[in-house]
């Protein structure tokens, strides 16, 4: 019943020409002979992530003819695999479950060539070209990389909250706002992102209700208040999640009192987890930049600072997370990364026609 989210490219700017970081100084090549390329595990382009993102940027790439290697993770195609109706997604007016678009994406992305491999990266070097990534003791070359390794929600933990995600339980108020209805829900957290879902959960709910773990919110103060004057929003201080309970559906949570202990149930139709997301970026520590909360920053369009290294989707998103955002992102990295390619001398350019 649920969308999962995941994320948004850069606005503006023209999508014509690269920024000049992307074609200024090119790591230096490890002077492998010439054979090297008919390697089967040198590719002109790897990318690692396989959600919305990566599967998007490898139907780019396939169908310039790259024939993109996707290192997908062992557990592959992003949250959208633990999502049930995807609503918000274009082309699909009666809506879609989340698993069975991703693998039209994998369809469609294996169609124009893409291979891919379901293990983790395990390791990379961006130093020197072509890059290298490890799977396991595997090791794979990459001419160009695209890193699109998204970023996860930020969960409880509890047993009954796994059990009822996708059947009230939910991190995305964006995406799934809109079943709840005229219902009664909570959502957990006390900082920004908390009171911006709940705030805007009330669009839709007759009542939101904040667990809040403190008896303080932690987010901004103009946020605070906006959520403090609705009438829709009641607050609960020094409450946490102990008990997620339902049949099929969520129907109500157990709270446990942070300073006394002391058990409550309170009667809910939907839960709404909002403690933040950890972005992917375990694997680039010490390889590529990184900003506010973990996640990776982008230079100029696509860059991440090392030229021949792209970053699509969740990865250095901290603002949509979505779906239809993240598969933008993906095309504009795939194109980047050809017409980088093709800059210096690795492939012939494409024409217009290959995309």
């Amino acid at each position: 019943m649920f969308v999962a989210p995941t994320r948004s490219g850069n606005a503006g700017g023209s999508r014509s020409t690269l920024a000049p970081t992307m074609t200024a100084t090119v790591p230096p090549s490890t002077g492998a002979p010439d054979d090297d390329r008919t390697d089967t595990r040198h590719h002109k382009i790897v990318i690692i992530g396989s959600g919305p993102a990566g599967l998007t940027a490898a139907i780019y790439a396939g169908r310039a003819n790259l024939e993109p290697l996707v290192i997908a993770g062992n557990t592959p195609m992003g949250q959208l695999m633990i999502t049930s109706d995807v609503e918000n997604y274009p082309g699909f007016p009666d809506g879609v479950q989340g698993p069975e678009l991703m693998q039209q994406f994998r369809k469609q992305a294996e169609r124009f060539g893409t291979t891919i491999i379901e293990k983790d990266a395990t390791k990379v070097d961006f130093g020197e070209r072509p890059f290298r990534i490890w799977v396991g003791e595997e090791l794979y070359r990459a001419d160009a990389v695209i890193v699109a390794t998204g970023a996860s929600a930020l969960w409880l933990g509890l047993p009954s909250e796994e059990e009822f995600r996708g059947r009230g339980v939910s991190a995305c108020a964006t995406c799934d706002g809109f079943f709840f209805r005229d219902r009664e829900i909570a959502v957990v957290g006390g900082g920004d992102t908390a009171l911006e879902e709940a705030t805007f959960l009330t669009r839709f709910a007759k009542k939101v209700t904040m667990l809040v773990r403190r008896d303080e919110f932690r987010g901004s103060k103009i946020m605070q208040d906006r959520a403090l004057r609705d009438d829709k929003i009641d607050v609960l201080w020094n409450k946490e999640v102990a008990e997620v309970k339902g049949e099929m559906t969520v129907n109500a949570l157990t709270l446990r009192d942070t300073k006394t202990g002391e058990m409550s149930e309170l009667p809910v139709q939907g839960l709404f987890v909002a403690i933040g997301y950890k972005p992917n970026t375990d694997l680039f520590a010490g390889q590529l930049r990184v900003g506010k909360g973990g996640y990776l920053e982008v230079v100029g369009e696509t860059g991440s600072g090392i030229d021949g290294v792209f970053v699509a989707g969740d990865v250095h998103d901290s603002h949509y997370r979505q779906a239809v955002t993240a598969a933008g992102d993906g095309c504009r990295a795939a194109i980047d990364a050809e017409r980088w390619l093709a800059s210096v001398g690795e492939i012939e350019a494409a024409t217009a026609t290959n995309w």
